[in-house]
């Protein structure tokens, strides 16, 4: 079994095909797969899915890119919102500079506030970092001094220096379906130096099919295809390399339980 630790199941990109979809995720042998609220307004279309399947989990929080229109400044709205049984991750959340889409001031206070409710919460923290590394880690480091807290890079698509300071405070890293991109080498090194242990798999669909899916519409089933290319990268089998990913999804999300 493999598990599609980040996606985004309510995007209208599957709204014509959804069953469709689930169906070759199961083909595939995807397990689990964990949604990923952007928006406070959304997050009840978020919920609504894992509710109504027993191997979908999701999460609360607001993207970056909506800190501006939907960001908090406090943890209290994310703390009441967790404590749905099929949420288990705080986020995703944190800073993207690349983009700009909300003021970068709004985009920190928004992240400070998720840590505070990852930290308070005991739910794991759900990083999206984009040309803003050195800050995402800055606020990082100076929250996990005040408390610690889990969580995960996702979609990790930066430097060695990045993941080292990540897993210093004790975080996870997860590839999608970059890692299989040709020019990706920085990344492919990360993914074969990496603890084992410390290694998640996503698709972060309906975005960044991997390869040789690499410009259609991304959806769970490929994340077989990532999960097999990490594999061949660190020379382990890759029915191995899905088990230990997928112990280490529910070693961080605790608060799921396992798929039959």
């Amino acid at each position: 079994m493999l598990v599609d630790s980040h996606c985004h199941l309510e995007y209208p990109a599957f709204e014509q095909d959804f069953e469709a979809m689930m169906t070759r995720a199961s083909a595939a042998g995807v397990g689990t797969m964990l949604t990923i609220c952007t928006t406070l307004s959304g997050f009840e279309q978020v919920r609504a899915i894992a509710e109504a399947r027993d191997n979908v989990w999701c999460t609360v929080g607001v993207h970056p890119h909506e800190a501006e229109p939907e960001g908090v400044d406090r943890p209290d709205r994310l703390i009441e919102l967790s404590a749905h049984a099929r949420v288990v991750g705080i986020g995703e959340t944190g800073l993207d500079y690349y983009y700009d889409h909300s003021p970068r001031e709004a985009q920190r206070t928004n992240f400070r506030a998720h840590i505070a409710a990852a930290r308070q919460t005991g739910l794991p923290l759900i990083v999206h970092t984009r040309d803003a590394d050195g800050e995402t880690m800055d606020i990082l480091e100076e929250e996990h001094a005040k408390g610690a807290f889990d969580g995960v890079i996702h979609c990790f698509s930066a430097s060695q220096t990045l993941a080292t300071r990540a897993l210093e405070l004790g975080l996870l890293i997860s590839f999608s379906g970059i890692v299989t991109f040709r020019k990706a080498e920085a990344v492919q090194a990360v993914a074969r130096t990496t603890p084992l242990d410390r290694i998640l798999v996503e698709t972060d669909a309906p975005y960044l099919a991997p390869m040789p899916n690499r410009g259609k519409r991304n959806e769970p089933a490929f994340v077989s295809d990532t999960a097999a290319f990490v594999a061949k990268l660190r020379g382990v089998e890759t029915d191995e390399l899905a088990r230990v990913t997928t112990d280490n999804f529910y070693r961080l999300f605790s608060k799921a339980t396992r798929a039959a």
